[in-house]
């Protein structure tokens, strides 16, 4: 059952967010080469505890960290660890904070240095495609609609929709109905409803869109090791169309 937030629930969804959105901010400017992955994570939890949450992520599902950091290949829900970030690499930073009751959850890729043609118009396509997502959103559309419209975009640039990984609601739980395909057929799904809280969370490939176990026996790949990126949002639906939560303005 999709939950519909009251505006109370939607104000303090709004603060957590937009202290996510500081705190990626932040993550986002320790991006560089030779970086630790657990050196981000360190930072990520110390940041999130400071501010009056906690981490979402850590303990959810056996999950051991508060930050989700996958590189190249790998797709989402990777391990920090003593890997350093090399010059080219591209990195998907995903983070969720509990606070004052409530989720908050958001993602981006990031360039790690310079990095080639290619990762630059992955990254660039995956960051559009969230935006038509986003676009897309008002009372009366269907998340078949919102799903179309990334895959369709991404589709049109040669790459791919991964399809088995989805965004999803959010509140009291960081995983709520519904789940949130990213691609399907227009008119079909949920209708959207003022109140709906949710992530939009395209997770694109340069390859294929079939899905591997990660080498660290939890996150996942895409099978072919092609590169991938992932950009998320936290919304809410009102009558004029999506409110972004995780933004800091």
């Amino acid at each position: 059952m999709i939950s519909i937030k009251s505006q109370e629930e939607i104000k303090i969804m709004a603060e957590g967010g937009k202290i996510l959105a500081g705190i990626m901010e932040e993550l986002g400017r320790k991006v560089e080469p030779n970086i630790v992955t657990k050196e981000l994570d360190r930072v990520a939890e110390t940041l999130v505890l400071k501010s009056g949450g906690t981490p979402s992520f850590k303990g959810y599902q056996g999950f051991p960290f508060a930050l989700c950091i996958s590189v190249n290949e790998e797709i989402v829900h990777g391990f920090p660890s003593e890997r350093k970030l090399q010059e080219g690499d591209i990195v998907s930073l995903d983070l969720g904070m509990k606070y004052k009751g409530f989720h908050s959850d958001m993602a981006v890729t990031l360039p790690v240095g310079k990095i080639s043609p290619e990762a630059q118009r992955l990254i660039r396509v995956t960051k559009k495609a969230l935006k038509r997502g986003i676009k897309k959103v008002r009372p009366g559309v269907t998340f078949g609609d919102i799903g179309n419209s990334i895959q369709r975009h991404v589709e049109s640039q040669g790459f791919n929709v991964i399809r088995d990984l989805c965004g999803h609601g959010i509140g009291k739980e960081i995983h709520e109905d519904p789940q949130i395909l990213n691609y399907g057929k227009r008119r079909t799904g949920e209708k959207l409803e003022e109140g709906m809280t949710f992530c939009l969370e395209p997770m694109v490939a340069v390859g294929s869109w079939e899905i591997g176990q990660a080498d660290d026996g939890y996150g996942f790949k895409t099978a072919d090791n092609s590169l991938s990126a992932h950009f998320e949002h936290m919304m809410v639906v009102t009558k004029d169309g999506a409110k972004i939560l995780t933004v800091l303005k």
